[in-house]
């Protein structure tokens, strides 16, 4: 694949329904895995069918075997990640697929991790009779996700940047300045 070539992105939920998809474009491939740049104004659809455009930039890293995607947004977004805890991506051709699990771990841009929908994930786990493996690895991937946000891993703390400003424009120093600005005091 080259920069010019669109990817299109699906998660679903458990049960086969769709979640959200959108267009995307490759970036390019790292030891980290697939960099997807998404740009302001794509559409998108979110809860299913629901059309929306995506308002901001950013960059999805689908990873090589592992239970995550993660969200690289700009500024002004609040969220600088975020990360989806799913099932281990599916590539046909020119789709990436993923089944969202319910569990989510972002940082803020002021630096606060958070662990999310973990209720969401227990009930989901009982009602849909998610695998004892699958239960297992998704808690493994959002805790290791809550650290690995914070402690300096790669490419959370930096690494992202030059990905993040192929689509937004901006030079990685400037993407690591509006960062620091956007820390509350």
């Amino acid at each position: 694949m080259d920069a010019l070539t669109v990817v299109d992105v699906i998660f679903l939920k458990y049960d086969g329904r769709p979640h959200r998809s959108y267009p995307s474009r490759h970036l390019g491939d790292d030891e980290s895995g697939t960099w997807l740049g998404v740009a302001a104004g794509t559409p998108a659809r979110v809860d299913g069918t629901r059309e929306t455009l995506r308002q901001e930039p950013y960059v999805l890293l689908v990873p090589n075997r592992s239970w995550w995607t993660a969200m690289f947004n700009a500024p002004p977004r609040r969220t600088e990640v975020y990360c989806d805890i799913t099932t281990p991506a599916t590539w046909s051709g020119q789709t990436v697929t993923v089944v969202d699990l319910d569990l989510d771990v972002r940082r803020r841009r002021w630096g606060a991790i958070e662990r999310l929908d973990e209720e969401e994930f227990r009930e989901h786990s009982v009602h849909y009779g998610y695998p004892d493996e699958v239960v297992a690895e998704a808690t493994a991937a959002s805790l290791w996700l809550a650290k690995a946000l914070g402690d300096g891993t790669e490419p959370f703390a930096t690494g992202f940047r030059p990905w993040l400003a192929q689509v937004t424009g901006a030079t990685v120093k400037d993407v690591a300045v509006s960062d620091v600005a956007d820390r509350p005091s």
